[in-house]
């Protein structure tokens, strides 16, 4: 599986091409940064970061995308930024029909550290780690984006068969029929 991992910002948009499957070694396949200017007008650093998530995805052809979920922080400017950088991930993934995966940030960090609560240093050191890099990737925004995509590949197969199981319970419900009866349907495999 081909993941773009993306760690959003209007600043900053941390960018990770990660390529494998979960109990086998990984490989990156690019990492990077798109930048805009802090003293940009918001749309023009929109269109900016559209563009660059627009090239990785040509280049890449990642199967899926996954974006880090926008958590409540103090500097509610700081949130606005990220929520519509990763408003233009999602956008931009979903666009081309491509699969998109919002991921905590404490999911993240427990997926590839062992403790949801891991620094920057910490998530980095392992980022570098498990792709075999010769050197961390900077900024953190970058290897936050790896990690992103490390943590869908391993955690995807486990979602996938909970999502077939709750498709599955849910097709094998009674259904309900108006003044409160019920129908059964019949689930054909």
């Amino acid at each position: 599986m081909r993941v773009l991992g993306v760690d959003p910002g209007l600043t900053r948009c941390g960018i990770g091409v990660v390529e494998g499957v979960a109990g086998r070694p990984l490989t990156m396949l690019g990492v990077g940064v798109v930048r805009t200017p802090p003293d940009g007008d918001l749309g023009s650093r929109l269109v900016a970061v559209e563009q660059g998530i627009e090239a990785w995805l040509d280049e890449h052809r990642p199967e899926r995308v996954a974006v880090e979920r926008v958590f409540s922080q103090h500097n509610v400017r700081t949130v606005m930024g990220t929520a519509q950088a990763s408003a233009v991930a999602v956008l931009c993934a979903s666009r081309r029909g491509i699969p998109v995966a919002l991921h905590t940030p404490s999911e993240v960090k427990a997926a590839v550290t062992g403790s949801g609560r891991a620094d920057k240093a910490q998530v980095g050191a392992m980022v570098t780690r498990l792709l075999r890099l010769a050197a961390m990737p900077k900024p953190a925004d970058a290897a936050d984006a790896l990690a992103l995509a490390i943590c869908h590949i391993w955690r995807a197969p486990a979602t996938s068969r909970l999502q077939q199981a709750e498709a599955a319970a849910r097709a094998a419900r009674p259904a309900r029929l108006p003044g409160g009866g019920t129908t059964v349907r019949k689930v054909i495999p």
